[in-house]
Formats: structure tokens, sequence, C-alpha cells
């Protein structure tokens, strides 16, 4: 039985993507115009938006700082003017390597304001009127990150587990209430974000093959929706080890 109502026609539908000037966001919007729906995309980067709108005739941009509130109303309150919104996607993010050892705290409150402060920004703005409507759907893109702690992940890894604990409680409020709720927990995507790393990264996927795991996920009525399975699957393995074993198993596969 599926969690949420399954998202597969997108005629018609209004989707506002979070983020969406390159990477997974980018990817999705791509997919979701393609499959039929009016796409309205979001992010800091003006001409990146106007780039992919030139590209997809009908879809909209709205110029945004997801980290800046008063920004964030205003553009959903001229989105929601035109009609009621079907699908916000949360997908921006802000990603840097930090270690206990060169703790930056200017570094680890930037990572929360956009991964997570900003996400709760947006639930503030369109939250009311998908429970007034009684339908819609949310969408969290998380990171596997967010299972449990790693190194290298300081900064990053506490805002995804707080997007995921989110997701979660988001969804036992609103499941009778006709908003569904997905968390996108991806493993490792080629993206600006991963561009810097300078590990391995095992099982590494592309921004289109995100979105077609992310779209055939709805599709399913799915509450998380994690790719490349032959990675997270082993992720999903790992979150339930006692520390005992985890933290050498960490440590031993990483080098860290």
């Amino acid at each position: 039985m599926p969690y949420n109502p399954p998202l597969r026609d997108w005629h018609g539908k209004t989707v506002w993507l979070v983020g969406a000037s390159s990477g997974i966001g980018q990817a999705t919007a791509h997919a979701l115009h393609e499959a039929g729906a009016k796409v309205v995309v979001s992010a800091r980067n003006g001409a990146a938006l106007e780039a992919f709108v030139a590209a997809h005739p009908g879809a909209q941009a709205l110029m945004l700082d997801a980290s800046d509130a008063a920004a964030v109303k205003t553009a959903a309150q001229s989105l929601l003017a035109q009609g009621p919104l079907d699908l916000m996607m949360y997908c921006a993010g802000y990603y840097r390597e930090q270690r206990a050892t060169g703790f930056d705290l200017a570094d680890m409150l930037r990572h929360q304001q956009v991964n997570y402060v900003g996400a709760l920004y947006v639930l503030d703005a369109v939250l009311p009127a998908m429970l007034q409507r009684g339908s819609g759907h949310l969408s969290l893109v998380g990171s596997v990150a967010g299972y449990r702690g790693l190194p290298q992940s300081l900064a990053y890894g506490p805002t995804k587990a707080a997007l995921i604990n989110l997701a979660e409680t988001l969804y036992l409020d609103l499941q009778a209430s006709g908003v569904g709720v997905s968390l996108v927990n991806p493993g490792f995507v080629e993206t600006p974000l991963t561009a810097g790393n300078q590990f391995s990264m095992p099982a590494l996927i592309s921004p289109a093959q995100a979105a077609a795991a992310i779209l055939a996920g709805w599709a399913r009525g799915e509450f998380e929706i994690h790719f490349p399975k032959r990675f997270t699957l082993w992720m999903k393995t790992l979150r339930v080890l006692p520390y005992a074993l985890y933290f050498p198993a960490i440590r031993k596969f990483t080098g860290l």
C-alpha cells in the first residue's frame, strides 16, 4: 500500500522547485516539464533560471534566496495568487566539507540556513494553502549523509538529519489531511555540490538518473525515495549497526 496518493499524471499540475538552478533540482524540473507539468523554478542564480525558462516553454522563474524569509513569503504569495500549488520540492542545498578539528561556526550556520531553515520558510509559506485546499504534496531533499554521523560532514550531515526527522513528522501529522509528504535521500549525484569532493564517490549517478528515480518514487506513492539502491541499501545497513560496530566500519571504509 502506498504511503501517498501516487503522482503519475502531471498535466495541468503546478509544481514549485526551490533550488532548481542546477543538479537534482534542475533535472527534476526538466523531467516534470517533459511530463506535462507547469513548472516554476526558484534559486539565487537568475541567469540559470532564465536559461531554463527559455529552454522550457511555459515554465516560470521566481528568483529567490531561500534563506530570506521575506523573499520566500513574497514569492509564494505571488505563485499562489495564480492558482493552487500541487507540489513543492525543496532541493536548495549548500555543502562544504568540515571536520571538528577545523570547526567553522559561520559555515555551520550557513549550512543550517540554506539546508534546513530555508525549508521551514517555504513550508510556512505554502502549507496553509495546501491544508485549506486539502491536497498538494511536499517533497524535501535530504541525503543519506543524514542517516548517521560521517567524517567531513560536520556541517552538512546534521542539516540533512534534521530534514529527515522533519519529513517523518510532517508525514505523521499530515497523512489524514490530504497533503502528501515525501523524502528524497540521494547517494552520490554528479552536481556542483559534489564536484569539489576529494574522495571516491561510490555508485555516482547523473542528475537525470536522480530525477527519473524521484518521479518513479512519486508515481509509486513512496514516502522515502532513495537512490541508487546499490549504495543506499548499504548505507541503510550501516544505519542500524550498534556504535561498537558502526564507528570501526566507517573508519575502515573512509580511512578517516
